[in-house]
């Protein structure tokens, strides 16, 4: 019989990743809260136009990598390849976005058909922040900086940001015109990809990766010569704002995004640590999406950041992980001790509701017992007998230290083991 394995690009976590992820979780959480942005949940299935017509019909996300099918009742569906279009839709459909100002922000895994690699998957995780009826570029200096204490709390250096202005509409049709005409000329050494993305969406060529094209692009003009005046006043108070702050980066003009509704400031958080996924963060403005998807017009502006990324980033850098492994093992011997370990440390649960405790299970020896607890990670074993059971103390062992076995009172318990297991 055939092994049963997971899926090309959907990965499983195991025990000894977990901690990482709460970690990141957790941290999140609180940063984010300090800043005020509550916290939504989001479906994973959408009506697939939702994604044609947020992202773009030409994008790669919709022309190649979404996940779609037609359900029973003959309604297209799609896993969602990014959170974004379905915060909007959740803010129109219950009410939160029209003359109102929300920060708001999600997590969860998203979707999307590519060839798997390092920091690449078919299912991947993202923590997604965003803020609407908000148009200054405050918001877009918070936004980052919400990255920037996010990454300090996890202890991670060496990021760079990028920033970039695709400006309005206006601004972009004259720019798309000005670089297709320089595409055009140079077409015959561009890419496969790059030629047919020149007729359906030929900022994406800027991101090309193939050295070849990469040498026709490094000539192009750039969008930041085409900023609409607004757009541009705009830009120089994001950059004014960061440099307030202390937060360093620097104006990378080629920066463009993949998805069709970003307006205005872009920017990412990159990395050289994790060879070709060096996007760790990445956002910015669609002022025109929550119109686009058929609301009155909202100034929004938001990040997405990618999980297993800043993971990987997070262990390149040996960033501290706060460890989950249980401090205390019990050992009991004897039907009458078992009994009496297990309504003893449930009272033991009650009065220190933090402690992290495993009760051993299937019986055993008390060295097969004590090999369990060393191999748990636990700092200390407790250990009940019928002898102990009946003097109604228990036997404190350290599995760490060379210190002597003491035997302790119940009542007594919950001091002794929070003196044991405080830092020092």
């Amino acid at each position: 019989m055939n092994k049963f394995q997971s899926l090309r690009g959907f990965n499983d976590v195991l025990p000894a990743d977990a901690p990482a992820w709460r970690h990141l979780l957790r941290t999140a959480d609180e940063v984010f809260a300090a800043y005020g942005y509550a916290e939504v949940r989001l479906p994973l299935l959408e009506q697939t136009e939702l994604f044609k017509r947020s992202i773009g019909e030409a994008t790669d996300v919709v022309e190649k990598e979404m996940f779609s099918f037609q359900d029973r009742e003959g309604d297209s569906l799609t896993l969602r390849p990014e959170a974004t279009a379905s915060l909007v839709r959740l803010g129109l459909e219950h009410g939160l976005l029209h003359n109102q100002q929300q920060r708001l922000w999600t997590w969860g895994p998203m979707f999307r058909h590519e060839r798997p690699q390092a920091g690449r998957y078919r299912q991947f995780h993202q923590l997604d922040i965003e803020a609407y009826g908000l148009a200054g570029p405050d918001i877009d200096v918070e936004l980052i900086a919400v990255s920037a204490r996010l990454f300090r709390t996890l202890g991670l250096s060496g990021l760079t940001l990028e920033l970039n202005s695709l400006g309005g509409p206006d601004t972009r049709a004259a720019y798309r015109a000005a670089l297709v005409a320089f595409l055009e000329k140079h077409e015959a050494h561009l890419d496969a990809d790059s030629q047919r993305r020149l007729r359906s969406n030929p900022l994406r060529v800027l991101d090309s990766k193939v050295p070849a094209t990469q040498a026709v692009v490094k000539d192009a003009p750039v969008i930041t010569e085409h900023l609409d005046a607004e757009s541009r006043v705009h830009f120089e108070g994001m950059q004014k704002g960061l440099f307030d702050l202390g937060i360093a980066f620097t104006v990378n003009p080629r920066i463009v995004r993949g998805l069709d509704y970003y307006t205005r400031g872009v920017f990412e958080w990159t990395t050289t640590q994790l060879g070709a996924q060096g996007t760790v963060c990445a956002g910015g403005r669609y002022d025109g999406l929550v119109e686009q998807l058929g609301g009155t017009p909202t100034p929004a502006v938001g990040w997405a950041l990618g999980v297993e990324r800043l993971l990987m980033l997070m262990k390149a850098q040996n960033a501290p992980v706060p460890g989950y492994s249980p401090q205390v093992y019990v050992c009991s011997l004897g039907e009458a001790a078992e009994r009496e370990a297990a309504r003893r440390i449930e009272i033991l649960r009650d009065a220190l509701p933090a402690l992290r405790l495993i009760l051993n299970a299937g019986g055993g020896k008390l060295p097969v017992q004590l090999k369990r607890a060393d191999r748990s990670g636990a700092t200390l074993a407790l250990i009940l007998g019928e002898a102990e059971a009946a003097k109604g103390v228990i036997q404190v062992k350290s599995l760490r230290e060379n210190t002597p076995q003491t035997e302790c009172a119940w009542p007594e318990l919950p001091a002794r083991l929070s003196a044991l297991l405080s830092p020092n």
